[in-house]
């Protein structure tokens, strides 16, 4: 069965909130809330099928938008591909010009209306922060904590609690202390792989290096939690679309003084690799909270880094 190709736009206004409409009752998947767009025309590129659907069913001219990711999803009478942009600039009113229902909404409320399956996927992407820290050196503990609560009072709220070179007590209790805070501040806390996991921890994931990610033949972890990986290269975006992960992180992007001997991709051969993946992918490796828009420019939902978001601002 040929998957549908639909484009599907997240409007976004200047408050943070995310526009759904209500599908007709005869429709398929009637009556349910739903993401605005629809099929690309032939001959249509992704970009002018999202700018016409979103002027013919909202009224508004799209400005400005950056990818998100693909959905594929099978339903029981059809097969979607749905191809997903944020639109957090535009002009006009928007409102249903096909006397369809629209509201405004916190993206933190969306999961409290029926959306269709498909469009689940893309409220799990909504959530994620933009900006993901990778946790990095620290003299002893209780320097490895004011480092971390100082990030998360910068506004960091997507934490890889990586712990090298520490002995298994200290990495628990270090675990618990990242728990704690994450939870203190509503961020979300990923474990690495190869940590021990205390099964008391309830963290929001699991995040694979690029030789984890080979270890495995499935997801390893429930689709109610996360699944990162670290990826550098095409084979390795199509292991972790076959894990089905939630995001990736593309390294390096530019140069990076912890891999000193390492070719960067820079910023063309990224957008090359990003508009490959099927889920968002957060650009690592030299960059910081500067490049955030160079980065969606280039296929990126947001950036990652260790320096640059650890601890003291820089």
């Amino acid at each position: 069965m040929q998957a549908l190709h639909v484009v599907v736009g997240v409007v976004r206004n200047q408050q943070g909130q995310v526009l759904i409409a209500r599908r007709p009752a005869h429709v398929h998947q009637g009556d349910l809330w739903e993401f605005p767009g629809g099929k690309i025309e032939s001959g249509e590129t992704s970009g002018q099928a999202l700018r016409r659907e979103l002027q013919e069913e909202l009224g508004i001219t799209v400005a400005a938008f950056y990818r998100l990711g693909k959905v594929p999803h099978d339903y029981a009478d059809k097969s979607v591909l749905l191809d997903v942009y944020l639109v957090d600039a535009f002009t006009g009113e928007a409102h249903g010009r096909e006397s369809q229902a629209v509201q405004w909404v916190d993206i933190h409320q969306l999961r409290q209306y029926a959306f269709p399956e498909a469009n689940r996927q893309i409220i799990k992407m909504l959530e994620l922060p933009d900006q993901c820290l990778i946790t990095g050196k620290f003299s002893s503990p209780s320097d490895f904590v004011a480092k971390l609560e100082a990030s998360l009072t910068r506004g960091v709220r997507l934490v890889q609690l990586r712990l090298k070179d520490v002995d298994r007590q200290v990495q628990q209790e270090l675990t618990w202390q990242a728990f704690r805070l994450c939870q203190r501040f509503d961020a979300l806390l990923l474990l690495n792989a190869a940590q021990e996991n205390d099964p008391e921890i309830e963290v929001a994931g699991l995040h694979l290096t690029s030789r984890q990610l080979f270890d495995f033949t499935q997801r390893p972890v429930s689709q109610a939690r996360l699944l990162s990986a670290s990826v550098h290269d095409s084979r390795e975006l199509q292991q972790a679309k076959k894990l089905q992960a939630d995001f990736v992180l593309l390294s390096p992007v530019l140069p990076t003084s912890s891999h000193p001997g390492v070719t960067p991709l820079g910023w063309e051969n990224f957008k090359q690799l990003a508009d490959t993946s099927d889920c968002p992918v957060f650009a690592l490796g030299g960059v910081n909270v500067s490049h955030q828009m160079q980065a969606r420019t280039c296929g990126a939902y947001g950036i990652a880094a260790i320096s640059a978001l650890w601890g003291e601002a820089r």
